[in-house]
């Protein structure tokens, strides 16, 4: 009887361990993009890595050089990947002057597709500018929502801002990149608004997490609603100092961290919270490379990080023999 009853203790602690190693190699095969690019924003996509979304690091390189807009920039790069595992990139291409952003696609993060100009604002003749697209699968829908900020002067209460720098959010919707929706106006809080980004917690639970653009604001709000295109309601007191901008949210574990960008600070700052009302800096606990600028947090398969290490050492190498 206690060589039975050993054995079942064995046996019960090697499924348990078994399904440890389980929970270990399934956590261990998941890793994080996030979007990057450098001042003066000319050079391009960057893209760092992490295990845990924590800890970064930079590839060190420059993915796609951009070539659409007026100004040739690559600022604000926000990704995707679709259910199809196909990457989807919007950016902000121009300063001002242009009624649209870049857009292009990439099955690897290493080979893309021809670069596009979405003209999202082509109908507004006095629109000032197209600022940070923000890109959001809605499952429910299967449809792509791309938000954005942009300012048509005189055609909202204003603070402080000049009428060319009163922005608010837009939004198109898509299935395939080619065609889209009309653009509509996706949120005016009573301020000037801009870098927002949409969460999804669950069906009918979104957190859109926003930029009050007012002076002396220039900080960060959220704002919730039962559907990914709003309503939302009353913006919330900031949860962010003053003069900082490009929020990412990612999720881990039972947290979600917030990423942005402390210009005032000269730092690059996150943020832990479990709800969207409280939350505790986590900036100490993070490691970002120097350089970076604001983009979004996507969770790949690891093999993607581990391709694109390999190419890169590839290049290097092919570099070195020069």
């Amino acid at each position: 009887m206690m060589m039975v009853a050993f054995g079942k203790i064995s046996f019960i602690r090697l499924a348990l361990f078994g399904l440890l190693i389980a929970v270990f190699c399934s956590c261990s095969k998941q890793a994080y993009i996030f979007t990057s690019f450098h001042e003066p924003a000319t050079e391009g996509l960057r893209l760092l890595y992490s295990d845990d979304a924590y800890h970064w690091k930079d590839f060190n390189k420059t993915f796609l050089k951009p070539e659409m807009g007026t100004h040739k920039v690559l600022r604000d790069p926000s990704m995707v990947q679709g259910p199809d595992g196909l990457f989807h990139l919007v950016w902000t291409c121009s300063w001002k002057g242009d009624k649209g952003f870049g857009y292009a696609s990439s099955a690897d993060l290493i080979h893309w597709s021809p670069q596009k100009f979405i003209p999202v604002m082509e109908n507004e003749p006095s629109a000032v500018n197209v600022w940070a697209p923000e890109i959001f699968y809605e499952d429910e829908t299967k449809e792509y929502i791309i938000i954005w900020a942009s300012t048509i002067p005189f055609r909202f209460a204003k603070g402080i801002e000049e009428e060319d720098n009163n922005h608010r959010m837009y939004y198109v919707t898509t299935k395939d990149f080619n065609s889209f929706s009309a653009a509509k106006l996706f949120l005016d809080p009573g301020f000037s608004v801009i870098d927002a980004v949409i969460v999804k917690r669950k069906s009918k639970d979104y957190v859109l997490v926003l930029k009050d653009n007012t002076r002396p604001n220039r900080n960060l709000k959220v704002a919730f609603s039962e559907s990914a295109v709003g309503p939302y309601g009353k913006a919330s007191g900031t949860f962010s100092p003053n003069l900082t901008e490009g929020p990412t949210v990612v999720k881990t574990g039972k947290d979600w961290l917030i990423y942005f960008d402390a210009y005032g600070q000269k730092t690059y700052s996150a943020m832990k919270t479990r709800d969207f009302k409280s939350f505790a800096e986590v900036t100490s606990e993070v490691a970002i490379p120097e350089g970076h600028k604001h983009g979004t947090i996507i969770k790949v398969k690891k093999s993607v990080v581990t391709q694109l290490k390999k190419e890169n050492n590839i290049a290097n190498a092919q570099q070195d023999r020069l």
